[in-house]
């Protein structure tokens, strides 16, 4: 049964929307007052929750999750079938907040750990160019497919973050996943934090911040 979005209303007009996405296990309350800590008055912010499923990198128990896992090797097998999956469903929130008034320019999608990398992959795969994608200690799935799998603009802003003591998903796979992006994504950036393991932290809900008022300002 799908559980329903935690949704954030804007506390003035609302111009500009956020969807953001958790990690395995978690839900959409796991994040929601994090983002509404740091989003402008303006922007309504919508947290969903995975469907529970068996996922194979924890020998098959049910959780919430997006796709499933089976190993977290950056080269090992993946669910693509799974991920674009998710990535469809999400194109459809996207597409909700649009139907509503809400440009897809005014739209950023982002997301932590699993959750960040189906951002990354529904961002790059929008034929409607967002306003930005932030993506926080995560990779870039299905690396392989692109650059022939984007289909948005080469010009969408992407802030990824990683902590460099990361024990889940090593500070590798992050940077590596940005020298992958750098090579068709002109503005892809990487931000580092020395002493951050798999979580986030004041400085890097700081640059989120900076990252959202940047890319969708007040009008």
């Amino acid at each position: 049964m799908a559980v329903s979005p935690v949704i954030l209303q804007a506390t003035s007009k609302h111009t500009a929307s956020l969807i953001f996405l958790h990690g395995l296990g978690d839900t959409g309350h796991g994040w929601a007052q994090a983002m509404a800590q740091i989003r402008p008055s303006y922007m309504k912010v919508i947290c969903p929750t995975a469907a529970s499923m068996p996922v194979t990198l924890n020998a098959g128990f049910q959780m919430p999750s997006w796709f499933d896992l089976k190993t977290l090797d950056m080269y090992g097998p993946e669910d693509e079938d799974g991920i674009k999956k998710a990535a469809a469903n999400i194109q459809t929130m996207i597409q909700s907040e649009i139907s509503a008034g809400i440009p897809a320019n005014r739209i950023i999608v982002g997301g932590f750990s699993q959750g960040g990398a189906l951002a990354l992959y529904t961002g790059l795969t929008s034929t409607q160019p967002l306003a930005g994608i932030v993506a926080l200690s995560c990779w870039l799935p299905l690396h392989k497919s692109f650059p022939d799998a984007r289909k948005t603009a080469d010009t969408v802003p992407i802030l990824q973050c990683h902590g460099e003591v990361d024990p889940v998903l090593p500070y590798k796979f992050g940077q590596l996943s940005h020298y992958s992006l750098k090579t068709f994504m002109k503005n892809a950036q990487f931000n580092s934090y020395p002493g951050l393991s798999h979580s986030s932290s004041d400085e890097e809900m700081n640059e989120v911040k900076a990252f959202i008022e940047k890319h969708v300002p007040a009008q």
